[in-house]
């Protein structure tokens, strides 16, 4: 303070006392008024609210896994087998329109009540389509979408967009982590848009090739059961994420859903049109809309993406009970065989493909290859039998990879009745309006394995006779 007179000093040290005094009342005054909440603020005197959170869901615990064939000479004990299905037969709300068989690994009928009568299966009859498709395709191989550039003297260069199959095209990039949209839209466009601006091509006609699967594309009777196309896409050359249209543009896990929003009508025109809206956005101009054409030949793909291989595809179909995926794969199978490109050719094939394995089908009537259209009939025998085979497929086990594991993933993640049975359970649902419907195999606590199907067709309580079916399900565990 160098300059001041003592009169001065004194004046700015009484301003400084008195400014800190005013600065210290203003603080406590307002920590004061936050504590009274009269000014906003952290402190309170009132209780907390602590904002509630939902429990976790239970865990399964995990035991000690040891890798080992299946025994496959461990008998079952045929009057514990018969005993259950009295337990079944007595249940609330089966009724009387039952069939029921359990089937050693090798497919002997153990124990049955009414098997050799055939009933509506829903989508059990997936089954049928996933066996036969796995011994004749090539389960390993990829659908691939290709386009290509035609460039006719006096016309406009033209890009073809050709499918050959993959319905579980991704809007974005091609994506490894999942099945569904492995081969990505976006990816296909940046890679065409590349090859043409390579080529001097800025400005392109849009044609797209759905002739893979012919004229007819779905079943006759199946949008009796197909209200607001919720269940069932007609199947297509291509289609994003299997023709569905989420509200909110896509599933949070392309894998992993609930629900059924509306699927299109037309899913290779949707994909085209798509596709046109990404080439823009890589800068290349689009003239018109797409038109459908097949694909000029002689000629090598500009670009092309590729799908999950069919296997992994065809757990997919079967987790998530998809029906147009289990009618593409019935019509591939009627292709590979020869048969008419139609879903009855589908449908031979399959039986065709099912007979020649040594599969009986007895009384079987199918309406269409996924179980969803009305009028299929099978037995609870020949169900039995189809799962008895997945239990030692080799070249065909992709139809029993995709089964649902009840309490875990799949159409039956919320049907384990009892925690000592899971993850021993491999299985595939069917539900309409008058069927609830399951089959699967087991492997047994005991050791050993069995197959089992039941069929309930017009329950005197739908709700009890699911419920029965369950509790059914995981005692077979203990047989």
């Amino acid at each position: 303070m160098a300059g001041l007179t003592p009169k001065g000093r004194h004046r700015r040290i009484a301003t400084v006392v008195a400014s800190s005094l005013i600065t210290v009342l203003l603080t406590a005054g307002y920590v004061i008024a936050d504590i009274a909440d009269v000014a906003p603020g952290l402190l309170t005197v009132n209780t907390a609210v602590l904002q509630g959170q939902p429990g976790p869901r239970a865990a399964i615990p995990a035991g000690a896994v040891a890798a080992a064939k299946a025994e496959r000479d461990v008998p079952i004990n045929a009057d514990k087998a018969n005993a259950l299905l009295d337990r079944f037969a007595e249940a609330e709300g089966v009724g009387s329109q039952y069939s029921i068989a359990i089937a050693d690994q090798r497919g002997s009928v153990i124990a049955q009540r009414n098997d050799g009568t055939p009933r509506e299966p829903a989508s059990t009859l997936k089954t049928l389509t996933a066996l036969a498709a796995a011994s004749s395709l090539d389960m390993g191989s990829t659908f691939s979408t290709e386009t290509y550039l035609n460039q006719p003297a006096g016309g406009p260069d033209t890009i073809t967009l050709k499918g050959n199959g993959d319905m579980l095209l991704g809007r974005g990039a091609s994506d490894p982590k999942h099945v569904n949209g492995r081969a990505g839209l976006e990816t296909l466009a940046q890679q065409t848009a590349r090859g043409l601006r390579q080529r001097g091509i800025s400005t392109v006609a849009l044609a797209y090739d759905d002739t893979l699967f012919g004229a007819i594309r779905a079943p006759k009777d199946i949008a009796q059961n197909n209200p607001g196309n919720i269940y069932y896409a007609p199947i297509s050359s291509m289609a994003v994420d299997g023709g569905r249209a989420w509200p909110s543009g896509s599933a949070p896990n392309p894998d992993t859903f609930d629900g059924y929003p509306p699927m299109s009508t037309q899913p290779a025109a949707d994909t085209a049109g798509l596709f046109a809206t990404l080439l823009k956005r890589q800068g290349i101009a689009v003239k018109g809309a797409p038109s459908a054409a097949s694909a000029p030949a002689g000629l090598s793909p500009l670009a092309s993406v590729h799908s999950a291989a069919l296997s992994e595809v065809m757990a997919f179909m079967m987790r998530h009970s998809d029906n147009t995926l289990a009618e593409e794969f019935g019509r591939l199978t009627a292709l590979k065989a020869g048969r008419e490109n139609s879903p009855q050719g589908a449908v031979s094939a399959v039986q065709e493909k099912l007979k020649g394995m040594g599969i009986d089908l007895p009384g079987l009537t199918m309406a269409d290859v996924c179980g969803l259209s009305p009028g299929s009939q099978v037995t609870a025998s020949t169900l039995a039998a189809v799962q008895a085979r997945n239990l030692t497929a080799t070249g065909a086990a992709a139809a029993g990879e995709g089964l649902s594991i009840p309490g875990l993933v799949g159409t039956a993640s919320d049907r384990l009745d009892n925690m000592n049975a899971a993850g021993l359970l491999r299985v595939k649902t069917g539900s309409l309006d008058a069927v609830s419907a399951m089959v699967g195999n087991v492997s047994r606590s005991s050791g050993g394995t069995l197959a089992f199907a039941v069929i309930v067709n017009n329950p005197d309580d739908m709700a009890a006779a699911k419920l029965a079916v369950d509790t059914f399900i995981s005692e077979l565990t203990g047989l």
